[in-house]
């Protein structure tokens, strides 16, 4: 019972810097992978490749004929990035 109220305080203490990892890690998953599949024309698979060391819990999935790539890191965020002519791969706003 003790080690369940020090991980709750522990998640409640940490909870802040914890979900803005996440949803910096979305948010600069969907940005690249967008531009991997929509501008560089690889496939959704091939562009995890590029992610940085530690993104291993983020997954894609894309919305082709909309050219968006959606990023999710579990529980805690979630982030589209969208193909838009001229500008690139935009990311929705965030919602705080």
């Amino acid at each position: 019972m003790a080690a369940l109220v020090v991980v709750g305080a522990l998640l409640a203490f940490f909870w802040r810097p914890l979900n803005g990892y996440a949803q910096t890690g979305a948010s600069y998953g969907a940005r690249v992978a967008c531009s991997c599949r929509f501008v560089g024309g690889r496939s959704l698979g091939d562009c995890k490749k590029d992610f940085e060391p530690g993104m291993g819990m983020v997954t894609l999935s894309e919305d082709v004929p909309a050219k968006s790539v959606t990023a999710r890191f579990p529980l805690l965020a979630k982030q589209t990035a969208t193909y838009r002519e001229g500008w690139g791969c935009v990311l929705e706003d965030w919602k705080d």
